[in-house]
């Protein structure tokens, strides 16, 4: 007989305050072989053919000040840098500081590009390769979702 792993009820709320918090629409967990997952249902616009987020999306690549310009779709973009969590994205070390990078900068395999707070923890989402920042697509203090944009490096 297999034992089924008890409810964590205090990690359920806290993914639920984070939703809550972040404007996120869905969070999942996995912890010692469990898995939990809070989602929000949204329905979409009566005639839309497109997620929520999708057109999220589009808005935030269209309103993002200083960023260049390079390809109509940047996910389809080889230095594309993706968010490894969901959370809620800060461009610097602290509310006001000067951001880790900006377009145009040079960067190294391993630098700071963007810390991404999940769960009250700091993740430090270093650079995945060398190049030079081309276009950033979060703003400081956003949410984001796994597998988001962040920015593309060339």
């Amino acid at each position: 007989m297999s034992k089924t792993p008890a409810i964590d009820h205090d990690a359920i709320r806290d993914l639920a305050k984070l939703l809550d918090e972040t404007g996120l629409t869905e969070i999942e967990l996995q912890r010692d072989g469990a898995s939990i997952r809070v989602a929000r249902n949204l329905v979409a616009p009566a005639g839309r053919g497109q997620l929520p987020h999708a057109a999220a999306t589009v808005a935030i690549q269209e309103t993002i000040p200083g960023t260049l310009p390079t390809s109509p779709e940047p996910a389809a973009h080889p230095g594309l840098v993706m968010s490894p969590m969901v959370g809620v994205a800060y461009v610097g070390a602290a509310p006001g500081a000067r951001p880790f990078v900006e377009v145009g900068s040079q960067v190294k395999v391993g630098d700071p590009l963007v810390i991404i707070e999940a769960m009250k923890t700091m993740n430090q989402i270093p650079a995945p390769r060398a190049g030079t920042v081309i276009q950033i697509l979060v703003e400081d203090g956003q949410p984001v979702e796994y597998g988001e944009p962040l920015m593309i490096i060339e």
